[in-house]
């Protein structure tokens, strides 16, 4: 199962490295809605991308299985894992919500359509390279 769910990363992770360079290429970017907001249609886009990166992560798996119940015990009710489980989450969130507040503020920058295109440029090495890195990793 966990050579699967690799695999299946290394094969999602390819497929947005190559969206972002077809991004980067094309150069074509929708201008910012009034007031900056983000359409709702990107946005569930941004949420189904970033829940089939940590869903197709073996390493977060790894950490839910054999990390977090070794700070609770082995005989640890499920309540417990849970709260730790969901302190992570909430952990994680906050820290996400401090980084688009920062990227809010730097929005004007970011939306520029040649910065855009570096960034969509580097995105897609990134990813390539962990989807490779991924694909070659010893279990």
């Amino acid at each position: 199962m966990f050579e699967t769910i690799r695999w299946a990363g290394v094969a999602y992770l390819a497929y947005l490295g190559v969206q972002a360079w077809r991004s980067a290429w094309q150069g074509r970017y929708a201008p910012l809605a009034d007031g900056g907001a983000t359409p709702s249609g990107e946005a569930l886009t941004g949420f189904r991308q970033g829940f089939l990166s940590n869903i197709t992560n073996p390493k977060v798996l790894a950490f839910y299985l054999a990390v977090l119940p070794q700070f609770v015990g082995g005989s640890a009710p499920l309540g417990a894992l849970l709260v730790f489980a969901l302190s992570h989450a909430v952990l994680g969130l906050a820290y996400l919500l401090v980084l688009v507040g920062a990227m809010n503020r730097a929005r004007e920058l970011l939306s520029r359509r040649r910065v855009r295109g570096w960034l969509d440029g580097l995105t897609g090495v990134a990813l390539l390279g962990f989807s490779a890195r991924l694909a070659t990793e010893r279990a």
